[in-house]
């Protein structure tokens, strides 16, 4: 079964369209696109992005006054489709307009991202986050430290590469009374793999968990 994606259809598509249109006239450089899902999206350049989000926010008819969330995205395996690993989010709200949009700006590597917690304030702790999962610096953030991790975390858990076991692990070492940490250490003699279980949790599927099982130890050496 296809999910089927929301549709906010209070919106009117005449709203939509001026929104648009009014982003397309004040930010000539970007990309301004209406999507299926009835959003408008703004794609700008890193070098164009303070700008465009403080225009957004005090722009007569639109006013997005309120940031909802700022969040990663890291495009690892998409190359050479995507231009840059990473791409920063955006995403406002106009309570006076009944509007929503979508502010995008592709990162590359280690390239920074300006803050925009002196427009929003809600921000601080959206581009903390940023940060902790997928290693974005944000210049000019006040306190851009982990927020959801703890200080001696190694890693950034939600880019691609990032193993799934982690890099460390914790535990309680008696002889120092404290929690420590380890490098994570799993001998491949002592590792389960189970290509079963999730046939098994997939509705319509449970006939395929007896069918798709037959592999070999060399497969995974």
């Amino acid at each position: 079964m296809t999910a089927q994606p929301h549709l906010d259809t209070h919106l009117k598509a005449s709203e939509l369209a001026r929104c648009a249109e009014l982003c397309r006239l004040a930010l000539p450089r970007a990309e301004v696109v209406i999507t299926p899902q009835r959003e408008v999206q703004v794609t700008v350049a890193v070098a164009d992005l303070y700008a465009a989000l403080a225009w957004l926010r005090t722009a007569d008819g639109l006013k997005f006054s309120q940031c909802m969330d700022v969040c990663g995205v890291d495009y690892l395996g998409f190359q050479p489709t995507q231009p840059a690993r990473f791409a920063v989010v955006y995403h406002l709200l106009s309570p006076t307009q009944n509007l929503r949009i979508r502010v995008k700006t592709l990162v590359a590597e280690g390239q920074a991202i300006p803050s925009v917690v002196a427009l929003w304030a809600a921000a601080n702790w959206y581009e903390r986050e940023a940060y902790d999962m997928y290693g974005l610096i944000f210049s000019g953030h006040p306190d851009l430290r982990r927020i959801l991790t703890d200080y001696d975390f190694i890693g950034h858990p939600l880019r691609k590469d990032f193993p799934l076991n982690g890099f460390t692990e914790v535990y309680y070492d008696a002889t120092q009374q404290r929690v420590a940490y380890k490098p994570v250490d799993l001998p491949q003699d002592f590792r389960h793999f189970d290509r079963v279980s999730e046939w098994r949790g997939m509705t319509g599927n449970a006939h395929l968990a007896e069918t798709d099982h037959a592999f070999k130890r060399e497969e995974f050496e």
